[in-house]
């Protein structure tokens, strides 16, 4: 690779912004793309160093390496990391790159270390897909944990050919062309890529006679009855993950997981906001100006006293200590926070209005800067 400087290469400043290195990148990989290049080494020289700029400068714990240290920083072949060199750009690019493209997508669907529905294990064996499964449950479950029943439709391994995909009484041969590693390398241009064995679909076997019932698959479709705990303090969008219950991999392949995401209800009464909840509270005039005592409704289905004291505001907001919601998986729960909406009475008698009356006056008088009605109208605002 050449030593000119990664920002040099890709024609920005030091301080360019991600979408600018993104930007960079994009048009030098339209413009030296091995497809429209063929057999021109330097437009091969100029991708290369390209995507090596990339591959540094939009990582920012390598560029911040780089800026402080130079390609000393990064070592040397700093384009590599996870899934080897061009990883990182032609995952972000993939919709520029025709058929390279596609070699990666395979490449990323079959290396080892991909947990998604292609992973492939030891010996070649493809693992199962993973399984998503929605589960609506109330406030009150969601505080206090609840266990579901679950039926699911999964493929499961064959009970006939105990998942190898040969017919009774034979076994599955070695496939010849990938030698039972489930994998070949194939090489385009200055890429070396390990893909699936496109002759055994990676599973490093060939099965001559196949299984009647699962025509050599190794798995049938099931119907599964799980009994799943749903913890307390789960929230709107919680994953939880049971392992080893999504689907059955084909031919002897690990299973996938089951991942149960929970979406709480509406509440009529509480809003929940993290592991606190908030609920309004309708006070009479009179307990706002002389204080008293209430009862709160909480989560658990009880209700707690709570004291107000003479001169509260609508709008003011009490907290009770511990009356939120659990944290998950940890000790202890949120508050629970009491708005205060003090409720004017529309309808007075005669009697009420005159004592009202009265009482403004006698607030006016003892120095107060504005009458009682002042103040309830300004609550509201």
């Amino acid at each position: 690779m050449s030593d000119r400087d990664y920002y040099e290469i890709l024609g920005i400043q030091k301080g360019a912004t991600g979408e600018e290195i993104k930007k960079a990148y994009r048009k030098m990989a339209v413009q030296y793309h091995p497809d429209k290049n063929r057999g021109n080494p330097e437009a091969e020289e100029k991708f290369k160093e390209a995507t090596e700029a990339y591959e540094v400068l939009s990582d920012d714990e390598k560029r911040a390496a780089y800026d402080r240290f130079g390609k000393a920083g990064v070592g040397a072949g700093a384009g590599g990391g996870p899934g080897g060199f061009g990883y990182k750009a032609y995952t972000d690019f993939s919709d520029i790159f025709g058929d390279i493209g596609d070699i990666f997508s395979e490449f990323f669907g079959g290396g080892a270390g991909f947990q998604g529905a292609g992973y492939r294990g030891r010996g070649g064996l493809r693992r199962g897909n993973d399984l998503r499964y929605n589960v609506e449950i109330t406030l009150e479950e969601a505080s206090t944990g609840k266990e579901i029943k679950v039926e699911i439709p999964r493929l499961e391994s064959c009970e006939k050919c105990g998942g190898s995909g040969a017919r009774e009484g034979t076994r599955p041969s070695m496939c010849s062309l990938c030698q039972g590693s489930g994998q070949v390398r194939r090489t385009q241009g200055f890429f070396s890529v390990t893909t699936s064995c496109p002759q055994c679909n990676g599973s490093g076997k060939m099965i001559k006679d196949p299984c009647g019932t699962c025509n050599g698959s190794g798995v049938t479709e099931k119907r599964r009855t799980l009994h799943i705990k749903i913890p307390a303090g789960v929230e709107t969008g919680s994953r939880l993950k049971v392992s080893g219950e999504g689907e059955a991999g084909p031919n002897g392949g690990p299973a996938g997981d089951l991942y149960v995401v929970t979406h709480i209800q509406k509440h009529d009464l509480f809003e929940r906001e993290g592991n606190d909840l908030v609920i309004r509270a309708n006070l009479p005039v009179s307990t706002a100006i002389l204080g008293g005592e209430i009862e709160v409704p909480t989560i658990d289905g009880k209700k707690v006293k709570m004291k107000i004291p003479a001169g509260t505001e609508s709008g003011q907001i009490f907290r009770l200590k511990g009356k939120g919601m659990p944290y998950m998986g940890g000790y202890g729960k949120g508050d629970q926070h009491v708005v205060i909406l003090v409720k004017t009475p529309k309808k007075l008698s005669k009697k009420a209005r005159d004592l009202v009356q009265e009482l403004d006056k006698e607030l006016a008088a003892s120095g107060e800067n504005d009458s009682i009605f002042s103040k309830i109208k300004a609550s509201f605002h």
